[in-house]
């Protein structure tokens, strides 16, 4: 399980980027860099980690699902996710 203050942290990057989209938009658009480079840094969408929704794990994440790949091998093998069973051949 990730660290609590790195989730919340994460959360607040994401309320950041939210509130100054349209701002970085007109600015990229009318090519103004400098008025970008006097925003926040985290206004930056790729700031913004991909976190499991169940550990909060930075790593190994499966995109279609949002969960790590461990909670997904856990899920999967319990038959807690519809439509997927393990491979066999």
């Amino acid at each position: 399980m990730a660290k609590k203050s790195w989730i919340a942290r994460n959360a607040k990057r994401m309320k950041t980027v939210e509130k100054y989209a349209e701002k970085r938009k007109a600015l990229k658009e009318a090519g103004d860099y400098e008025g970008l480079q006097k925003l926040p840094r985290n206004a930056s969408p790729t700031r913004v980690r991909n976190r499991c929704s169940i550990t909060g794990r930075g790593r190994g994440l499966i995109g279609k699902y949002g969960i790590s790949r461990i909670k997904f091998r856990e899920m999967a093998l319990k038959g807690d996710l519809p439509g997927v069973k393990k491979a066999s051949w």
